[in-house]
């Protein structure tokens, strides 16, 4: 079966369905991960987008129950050269074909991904279209100057969950899978989830944490309620301007509790404490970022997936940077200088991607021990 990608300022790409047939339209953007296309595929924060794998072949070992960030896909559509029909993994369960199908997600291979690639870098990332129903360039064109933007929506509202729930799973383990012994839990965790990938929860779980999830909109009180040692905010989709009952409780939050915060969550930080974001051209999506730590200069290569940062220049004096972007020198990470408050943009947990930033999961811990110390 055919299909089309058309963007925005009017390039096209011809190619074959793959996955759903039908029609969908999103911000198209890339990802230059090797592998993990199925953690890629169920990690919310792609809600509203359109992935294109930069690797060639994508699906060759298929797809299975236990490589999954939520409980199913979000993002809008997706975009390989070749999707491998005919897997071979000894956890494999399906092809990715079949597993798109099932899941109602839309797709196109065949097509030059690198040419796409290199015109999103040079253009910048933009809303497009997959079609395999409508096969007129022209008309898909139109369609997709006429779709919403990112910019300036709540895509959380489409992610999160909408009512609390304990969370007990630890990391997976050879032999064991999720079933592998956890350390006694010492410090109870709520988790704001604006989009949380399970991955997080595993590491919280892992570090001694209780955890307990709840739905973005709870309120500062709600959270304080609870009595936790710590709060965390999560990874999540889109724009953090509109997110402003977020920024709100972040607000009411900061100084009562210990806070850590991932990607989203580090950009809701930093709006709370008075700073700015802005779109970044492309993104940073994928797991090969190099990130330096300003405290001693080592160099972490990370996980990564945003397309928006937080301006430099907006963070005030209550705020110092902690890591800085080598490849364009965008904030990473940054710190409160009195308050326990911290967080970055990249990933620690990984899933997929290298494991360099784990020990920031270590620092949360290390940051409600010592305000338990000082009660």
């Amino acid at each position: 079966m055919k299909a089309i990608l058309a963007l925005a300022d009017g390039k096209v790409f011809h190619g074959r369905a793959l996955g759903a047939p039908g029609e969908i339209t999103g911000e198209v953007v890339f990802n230059t991960s090797m592998t993990g296309y199925q953690e890629i595929l169920t990690d919310p924060s792609y809600a509203g987008e359109i992935v294109v794998m930069t690797y060639p072949l994508i699906g060759n070992y298929g797809i299975n129950p236990e490589d999954v960030e939520s409980s199913r896909p979000h993002l809008a559509g997706f975009v390989v050269k070749e999707a491998c029909d005919f897997p071979s993994n000894w956890r494999s369960r399906m092809s990715l074909d079949a597993y798109l199908k099932e899941q109602g997600i839309p797709g196109i291979q065949g097509i030059d991904t690198r040419a796409l690639v290199r015109h999103i870098r040079d253009q910048g990332a933009q809303t497009g279209i997959v079609s395999s129903v409508d096969l007129d360039p022209a008309s898909l064109v139109a369609k997709a100057r006429q779709a919403p933007s990112i910019v300036g929506r709540d895509l959380v509202q489409e992610v999160t969950g909408r009512s609390a729930y304990h969370w007990t799973q630890g990391p997976w383990q050879l032999g064991n899978g999720y079933a592998g012994a956890t350390p006694p839990t010492k410090y109870k965790v709520v988790a704001y989830d604006f989009g949380i990938k399970r991955n997080i929860l595993r590491n919280l779980v892992a570090s001694g944490c209780d955890v307990t999830v709840v739905p973005a909109t709870t309120s500062a009180e709600e959270v304080l309620a609870m009595q936790p040692d710590g709060v965390f905010l999560s990874n999540g989709p889109g724009d953090p301007e509109p997110i402003v009952y977020a920024q709100e409780n972040i607000r009411r939050l900061l100084g009562k509790k210990p806070i850590f915060g991932i990607c989203l969550g580090h950009q809701l930080l930093s709006i709370a404490l008075g700073g700015r974001t802005y779109k970044l051209k492309f993104g940073h999506r994928g797991g090969n970022q190099p990130v330096r730590r300003e405290d001693g200069h080592q160099v972490e290569i990370t996980a990564q997936n945003h397309g928006f940062a937080v301006d430099a220049d907006s963070i005030r004096d209550d705020a110092v940077l902690t890591h800085l972007n080598l490849n364009d020198n965008t904030v990473e990470g940054l710190v409160h200088k009195t308050l326990p408050a911290f967080s970055v943009q990249y990933h620690p947990e990984a899933s997929p991607g290298p494991h360099d930033a784990r020990y920031l999961f270590e620092k949360f811990v290390e940051m409600m021990e010592n305000q338990k110390t000082k009660a």
